[in-house]
């Protein structure tokens, strides 16, 4: 695992800063801090930070062709680099190294752009021809790696973080209020959007060429989105646990310690079954955490699983206090506003889990892939709902909701039926973005100081109609894996397992999984309102009894407590009336109301006041 980036003059004769480049390598420090390398050519320089996992001692990068002309440089992982590294030796290409990466120039000498085409793996990764003066970016297929991008007065910069194009002196950090419309109604901002104007995420699946100042971009890959497979579910479930075992064993090659995330929910303990049947269970190591709020602990579920495989099992208890701690470092990680507030016990987890293993696999992808979310049950309910004549939804359902008394006890069941009704009411897929997100187009309206920019819902519309040959319940899947697998989870996974130089692996992204997955009927995935229905049949029969059929709990944090309570006063602080008024982009008297229901208990104001100090914290560390 790495951190790649680099800087590529429009003028071959204007040589590339060396300080400029180091100074973006450096950003990048904690994604790999065993090595790093630096490669100048003709108005050309490529740098990464290394985390060594294969080939340790010897796999140095930048890599380069026999003859010089291709450097090649790689965040991540490929998975089937053995068998592709035959292939080409068969062909007369010699590799002096053990590495993953080396691959990547002779793929590039053999096939171009479609390099990308056989490799199985999670990457974002970068080929520089000398010659051609071109240079090729590419992202993993389902966006496990990120990369992001931009142009700068005559020169074209990338980098895996955010973080690495800011340290470029050329870079003006102008926010884009595009952008932070669609943060504020996903809590993230979707690719290929990035909240500074001018910088460029790479979308999963795709790769850009620039070569002679010019930009191409091209999808090398999808989701399969046409008509379902007539295909029974016995047959399915055994071709499923054939195809999850097979990608365990790819994501198992490591020359360093490696281990598994275990939660206790069906996905992790899916991976560790599958491990198990590989590995000896003495040999396998395994890793949770613990949390004073019961609501949100998992933990004697995980430990049922470790025994029943008899793992070597470690666990940490993670006290309120304990998590506000990481607070800080978490919020320094984030180069881009991001209101997911579980990556703070998914940082937890992996700091611990760094102490003992440097590489570890965990069940990320199963909710998209297998409709594992309540929003896919609320989906079900939602056209319910619509189908109640209009009055007894305005007079009754609607009215019930908006007397529901809001306090610490039922706080989560009186969100949840507000949104429900909220999203209930948008048409398609822009009614997940309500349910999941902060603001809604009306309530931004309230929010900005000046009139906010519409098209909030465009990139769900755009992944929604993209799928348009497939059924309803697959199209929704499609838009979860393009939007909240990819900008979300994808997003926390990697930010907080490389903030602590841990690498993580996705077994259920495996991108042969997920095709065949993809192309099963939507009623395989969510039957009736049983969630991951053919998961569940397939694997449920190898754990403990209870695990497969428990339902979904969340990786979260209290924080409508942390908000009345231990955070107050930050709240107080980074939303106060001063700093709003002084920074122009909301309206001070619209933040003070938000916090003032929240904390007088008139509403749950909980998410949209994380979303925004979030947003403040991320202006004070990354903005102008």
């Amino acid at each position: 695992m790495c951190g790649i980036c680099g800087i590529i003059h429009d003028d071959p004769e204007r040589p590339v800063d060396r300080g400029v480049l180091e100074s973006m390598n450096r950003t990048m420090t904690h994604r790999g801090p065993d090595d790093k390398g630096f490669y100048y050519g003709r108005g050309s320089g490529l740098a990464m930070r290394r985390l060594s996992v294969i080939d340790v001692e010897g796999g140095h990068q930048p890599l380069i062709s026999e003859d010089g002309r291709v450097v090649a440089i790689c965040n991540g992982e490929l998975y089937n680099f053995k068998e592709l590294r035959r292939e080409l030796e068969s062909r007369g290409h010699l590799f002096r190294t053990r590495s993953d990466a080396e691959i990547l120039p002779h793929l590039y000498e053999e096939r171009g752009a479609g390099l990308v085409d056989p490799i199985n793996g999670m990457f974002g990764l970068a080929v520089w021809d000398e010659t051609e003066r071109a240079l090729l970016l590419a992202r993993d297929r389902m966006g496990e790696k990120p990369l992001y991008f931009a142009r700068v007065k005559g020169s074209f910069l990338f980098g895996s973080e955010l973080k690495a194009i800011l340290a470029h002196p050329g870079v003006a950090r102008r926010i884009d209020r595009g952008s932070l419309a669609k943060y504020l109604a996903h809590d993230y901002v979707p690719a290929p959007h990035t909240i500074i104007d001018g910088v460029m995420k790479l979308e999963p699946g795709q790769l850009v060429v620039w070569k002679a100042g010019r930009l191409e971009k091209k999808t090398y890959w999808d989701v399969p989105r046409g008509s379902e497979a007539s295909v029974g579910e016995n047959e399915a479930a055994s071709e499923l646990l054939g195809l999850l075992k097979k990608s365990v064993a790819r994501r198992l090659a490591s020359d360093v310690p490696l281990g598994v995330f275990l939660s206790g929910g069906i996905d992790s303990s899916s991976v560790l079954a599958m491990m198990a049947r590989i590995r000896r269970p003495e040999e396998i190591k395994t890793f949770s955490v613990s949390f004073a709020e019961r609501s949100f602990d998992e933990s004697s579920w995980a430990r049922r699983v470790a025994a029943h495989f008899g793992t070597e099992h470690r666990e940490r208890m993670c006290t309120p206090a304990e998590l506000l701690k990481l607070m800080p470092r978490v919020c320094d990680l984030l180069d881009e506003p991001f209101a997911d507030a579980s990556i703070i016990p998914t940082y937890a987890l992996a700091k611990f889990t760094r102490e003992h293993v440097t590489v570890a696999l965990g069940g990320d992808g199963g909710d998209e892939l297998f409709a594992g979310y309540p929003t896919f049950q609320a989906e079900r309910a939602a056209g319910l709902y619509a189908a109640l004549p209009s009055f007894l939804r305005r007079n009754l359902i609607d009215r019930l909701a908006g007397l529901l008394p809001v306090s610490d006890e039922n706080i989560s069941f009186d969100f949840k039926v507000k949104r429900f009704i909220k999203g209930a009411a948008v048409p398609g897929p822009a009614r997940h973005v309500v349910w999941l997100g902060a603001f809604s187009p009306a309530e931004q309206r309230e929010l900005f100081s000046v009139d906010p920019p519409g098209g909030v819902f465009e990139d769900a519309a755009r992944h929604w109609e993209r799928a348009h040959g497939a059924s309803r319940g697959n199209r929704l899947l499609y838009s979860y894996k393009k939007l909240y697998l990819a900008e979300d989870i994808l997003t926390k996974v990697d930010r907080a397992t490389m903030g602590v130089s841990l690498e993580s692996r996705a077994p259920f992204l495996d991108h042969e999984l997920v095709e065949f997955v993809a192309k099963l009927p939507y009623r395989m995935k969510l039957k009736g309102f049983t969630m991951k229905h053919l998961l569940k049949r397939a694997v449920g029969p190898l754990l403990p009894k209870g695990v497969a059929g428990r339902p979904k709990k969340g990786f979260g944090v209290p924080v409508a407590k942390w908000v009345k309570g231990p955070i107050r006063d930050m709240v107080l602080d980074y939303l106060s009336v001063d700093r709003i008024k002084r920074e122009g982009n909301f309206r001070a008297g619209a933040v003070s109301g938000i916090v003032k229901d929240h904390m007088s208990g008139r509403e749950n104001n909980a998410k949209k006041i994380w979303s925004l100090l979030m947003f403040e914290r991320w202006l004070e560390r990354w903005g102008t």
